[in-house]
């Protein structure tokens, strides 16, 4: 399997579009959305301040992915990781990759611990909720669920974004269908509230029994900051230079709006309720309780259902992330092997639930650890040559380490340690004066360092090759035949119905159920529906033939 580790991708293994909508909506509508939702519930925020400033940050998420990420990704055709050792040299990338790769294992166990902590609900296991499992069979559920991401990381590419594929619109559905069947609970526990009939009586449940005004010191700016740092390893730290490197268009950036505004924004309000819902319910505080149980409380059985895949759209593809980032510490090695050590790795550290119950913490600190190479890699491509500078000077002067970005990477760390400190500026905040700090410091630095004087005959070349590869992929990508207005094929259309009637009886079932009492026959009803979704996406999915097209 040839995944381009160390060298651009070619052209006919680019990627229409259809696979980063739906590897961004499987990515981001995921089990971690149900333990940010609750955790939103428990910040003291009013209904409309969390409304605001997820919209926001989403927002500035989006276009962090589109105007920045997407074209240095479509532009280089390199992994972050071949990128960075081609601007900061290999004994940088060493140092980067065991950093980096040891991050995303921590984020792909605390996804897999939460589908643990559904499945650990057919064996009558109490919640784990603490820093370390308090039950043996919990750690070996942990493991299990953790070599079945590791398998299908280990397949690719676009094993993992056909994954998403089948499992995204499902997952989607759950969360809203989840969130109808747990009103009833929140329409008997909120006074003078008969039903949700409009948007002001849902405005009045959100305010009043999900996102309650408590005069927190949170406010709507810690909300804004938080969405969209939660992906700053990705977007501005330019971690998906590695999936966004197979997409035909830069313009393919824009479909994580998808993940956003459906995962970040409605599944986790969605998340919130049901949350809320589960806790009313139980008569628990929501910190008692897991993911596992929130989605059960909502959805029974296909609620563990859902927690489970929801992680494994997750996990999939930031295991493969992290496979591929320590296989940039030896090109000898292959990417499979590597990505089933980090599979192992990763299930071991989800035995322990504080991966996920320190969630946002952790996102806090990846964010402002990897927003100096963002910075870093966005000066060399960008500010550079404008400024006279050399690009890719380090290799022009033969040098093994770029000594300027490793300063840079140390220090801006650094202010963003004081900054925390001395200035008491929230977690959540620090990763934007740290990207600032480290764009300037590193022009500076290099620029007292060498790079105004490193032009080279190697350099020469490797423009010159640059520019002929760019002109050979033109050309592949103007030779494509567009089969628009190709006729599905007919079983392919039934089979696309079938899927969406499940999903449509799905909703049903769940405004049937949200007009009710808390609905016990809800939870038996909606099994039926996501059996025969799942029947016909997989087999849609999996006889489709890949056609010619750029879906733009």
């Amino acid at each position: 399997m040839s995944e381009f580790d160390r060298t651009p991708v070619a052209p006919k293994a680019l990627q229409s579009g259809q696979y980063f909508a739906a590897s961004y909506a499987g990515e981001h509508v995921a089990g971690t959305e149900f333990v940010i939702g609750a955790l939103f519930v428990s910040f003291g925020l009013g209904a409309m301040d969390v409304i605001v400033g997820l919209v926001f940050g989403n927002l500035l998420a989006v276009l962090t992915w589109a105007l920045l990420c997407a074209p240095i990704a479509t532009d280089t055709r390199l992994t972050l990781y071949a990128y960075l050792e081609k601007i900061a040299g290999p004994h940088f990338i060493k140092i980067y990759s065991v950093v980096n790769g040891a991050l995303f294992c921590i984020l792909a166990g605390a996804m897999i611990t939460v589908s643990a902590s559904a499945i650990r609900i057919l064996f009558g296991l109490d919640p784990q909720t603490g820093l370390f499992p308090t039950d043996l069979r919990f750690i070996l559920i942990a493991l299990s669920v953790g070599m079945v991401v590791a398998f299908a990381a280990v397949k690719g590419f676009k094993f993992v974004a056909k994954f998403a594929e089948v499992a995204a619109p499902w997952m989607i559905s759950m969360f809203f269908i989840g969130a109808l069947a747990t009103l009833p609970a929140l329409i008997s526990a909120t006074p003078d509230l008969a039903g949700v009939g409009s948007s002001s009586d849902l405005m009045t449940l959100l305010d009043k029994s999900v996102f309650v005004d408590r005069g927190t010191e949170i406010t709507v700016w810690h909300v804004i900051a938080f969405t969209w740092g939660a992906n700053l390893a990705f977007h501005g730290g330019l971690g998906d230079m590695t999936i966004l490197r197979f997409a035909k268009n830069k313009a393919y950036g824009w479909y994580s709006s998808l993940g956003m505004f459906i995962g970040h924004f409605a599944a986790w309000i969605a998340a919130g309720i049901m949350g809320a819902g589960a806790a009313s319910i139980l008569n628990t505080p929501l910190t008692e309780l897991d993911a596992g149980g929130v989605a059960y409380q909502a959805l029974g059985a296909v609620g563990i259902l859902a927690v489970v895949i929801a992680g494994w759209t997750t996990s999939n593809p930031t295991i493969y992330r992290a496979g591929l980032a320590f296989q940039s510490l030896n090109p000898k090695w292959s990417r499979e092997s590597v990505t089933w050590v980090v599979g192992i790795i990763t299930a071991v550290i989800a035995c322990s639930p504080f991966v996920f119950s320190q969630l946002l913490g952790f996102l806090g600190i990846m964010a402002v650890i990897m927003a100096p190479i963002g910075a870093i890699i966005f000066a060399e491509h960008y500010l550079f040559r404008p400024l006279g500078l050399t690009r890719y000077w380090r290799i022009g002067r033969g040098n093994k380490l770029n000594v300027p970005a490793t300063l840079t990477w140390f220090l801006s760390a650094l202010c963003a340690y004081g900054l925390g400190t001395i200035f008491k500026i929230h977690i959540f905040f620090l990763f934007i004066p740290t990207w600032i700090i480290a764009m300037v410091l590193y022009v500076l630095l290099a620029y007292f360092m060498g790079a105004k004087s490193a032009e080279s005959q190697t350099l020469t070349e490797m423009e010159q090759a640059e520019i002929e590869r760019k002109r050979d992929e033109a050309k592949f990508i103007a030779t494509l035949k567009i089969a628009k207005g190709v006729r599905r094929p007919p079983l392919e259309t039934a089979l696309l119905a079938i899927a969406a009637i499940a999903l449509l009886v799905g909703f049903y079932l769940g405004f049937k159920s949200s007009g009710d009492a808390y609905p016990g026959a809800f939870k038996t009803a909606i099994i039926l529906p996501t059996l025969i979704y799942f029947a016909a996406a997989i087999t849609l999915v999996f006889i489709h033939k890949d056609r010619a097209e750029d879906a733009n």
